[in-house]
């Protein structure tokens, strides 16, 4: 019996078919974590259980108690006090309550006079709360 030979070119169009599938497989909705699925590895875009859980809008992204230009009360007055008490930092400062611009500049003055790092400028956070309570007293 005779051996017939496979068209010209008929394995390299089995595989471009295929090949057309797949991509046409990844463009349908959920193709892509299907077509991970078939590949046998995981799919790329599942989400995990901790990305899934987004943090509430109320939880300070800085940390809990970091105060920056826009936020108001009794903990941005107390910040205004302990500024007035180091010299040339917050001359004249306002002790409203209002964390403004003038008290952004004070407060990156203060980090880069005392080479604080660690918060973003501009901003009370941990590192800078610490060193000003530990250079004033109310």
């Amino acid at each position: 019996m005779g051996h017939r030979a496979a068209p010209r070119g008929g394995r390299h169009r089995r595989h471009g078919a295929a090949l057309v599938g797949f991509a046409l497989a990844l463009l349908l909705p959920g193709g892509e974590q299907e077509a991970g699925a078939q590949a046998g590895r995981a799919p790329t875009g599942a989400p995990t259980t901790a990305a899934a859980q987004a943090p509430s809008a109320s939880a300070d992204p800085d940390g809990a108690g970091t105060l920056r230009e826009g936020d108001s009360g009794p903990a941005v007055k107390d910040l205004q006090q302990r500024l007035l008490r180091i010299p040339n930092v917050y001359d004249h400062g306002s002790t409203n309550g209002t964390y403004d611009a003038t008290l952004t500049a004070a407060v990156a003055r203060f980090q880069l006079w005392y080479g604080i790092r660690g918060d973003e400028t501009g901003v009370y956070g941990n590192d800078t709360r610490a060193d000003l309570e530990s250079r004033t007293t109310l």
